[in-house]
């Protein structure tokens, strides 16, 4: 099994897990990556062809939060007019209980992405299993995908290909979490290619500024409504 001269790749973004990496990696308060940008430049420096980018992140509802609601439905529009194919859920809110140390228990409200990680894990499968991809590139740390990485390391066997996984992934040198998902290549990218790679649109700015006053601390979950599946077959980047 012989690695292509120039292999395919198709970059898998899990957006809510990017942005608590590079909030904590580089101390930006809400998501202003460009995920189509930050793909190629990672794939042009070692060589390799984008053909599609893939992104998933769960989204509050209009009620639970008018701001990130409109937030991400801007930004998730503008990656569609980049032909990223976008797949998206609601955020479900659900209260918890917290035990603390001095034996307290608080109940807190936390937010919940159910599917979102399920659907990129059948996605990459789909994808490798198709032929779509010599490479997956995901942009996640989410150690779930380390049984993603064993099914694609045994279909390149079943199939007598070569298949890669990678995990991409911010690194600063007083972030704890300097690690990728166990089973793939480690690719790290510091803030320098971070900043290469921004959204040169602020969607904060164009909501108006008392739905703004209204919404939760920036970063505290941002999260749209959007596209219902993913199509497979989606067209190629240009």
């Amino acid at each position: 099994m012989y690695e292509p001269e120039v292999p395919r790749v198709v970059a898998f973004f899990d957006g809510q897990n990017l942005f608590h990496a590079v909030r904590e990696a580089f101390g930006y308060t809400y998501p202003n990556y460009d995920p189509r940008a930050l793909a190629l430049r990672l794939c042009s420096a070692r060589g390799w062809k984008l053909v599609q980018t893939r992104f998933y992140t769960g989204v509050p509802d209009l009620a639970d939060n008018p701001f990130w609601h409109k937030f991400w439905a801007k930004k998730l529009l503008h990656m569609r007019r980049q032909s990223v194919a976008v797949y998206s859920r609601s955020i479900r809110y659900v209260r918890k209980e917290i035990s603390c140390p001095s034996g307290e228990t608080h109940s807190v409200v936390v937010g919940d992405e159910k599917g979102v990680d399920v659907r990129m894990a059948i996605d990459i499968i789909s994808m490798a299993y198709k032929n779509k991809l010599d490479v997956a590139l995901i942009f996640s740390q989410d150690q779930d995908m380390t049984e993603v990485a064993m099914e694609i390391r045994a279909i390149a066997q079943d199939q007598r290909r070569w298949i890669k996984i990678a995990s991409a992934y911010p690194a600063a040198p007083e972030r704890r979490g300097n690690r990728g998902v166990d089973r793939t290549d480690w690719i790290s990218f510091d803030k320098m290619i971070y900043d290469e790679c921004l959204d040169s649109t602020d969607y904060r700015a164009e909501i108006n500024a008392s739905e703004a006053e209204a919404g939760p601390e920036p970063g505290s979950a941002p999260g749209p409504e959007i596209d219902p599946a993913l199509d497979l077959d989606t067209d190629a980047e240009d």
